[in-house]
């Protein structure tokens, strides 16, 4: 299986999405170039003001998702898809794992 075969399984690539757009005579064209912030949650915790006042060089902070959990993908507050943690070169990235689809965004939010 290729890695095509298991994403279009879990649910559709972002050219696809596009593609179907573009099919029903609209066009993404204009919006290609607008910049859309992306965040990538790798969890939650709360903390009391004081706790976070606390807080110094070498702070731990425990988060709420389990290591190897994936985490999740937001573009515009808007949960998008869901990876995993990768290192590439000397940098942090994020491998997309799952696309969501608008019922499963909906349903978190």
């Amino acid at each position: 299986m290729n890695p095509s075969d298991s994403q279009a399984a879990v649910g559709p690539s972002l050219q696809d999405l596009s593609a179907n757009a573009r099919g029903d005579g609209a066009t993404l064209d204009a919006l290609l170039d607008v910049s859309m912030p992306v965040v990538i949650e790798i969890g939650r915790t709360q903390m009391k003001v004081q706790e976070v006042l606390q807080l110094g060089a070498g702070s731990v902070i425990q988060l709420d998702r389990i290591v190897g959990e994936p985490v999740d993908i937001y573009v515009s507050d808007r949960r998008l898809a869901q990876g995993e943690v990768v290192v590439v070169g000397e940098h942090f990235g994020v491998r997309i794992t799952r696309v969501l689809s608008t019922q499963t965004t909906e349903a978190a939010a």
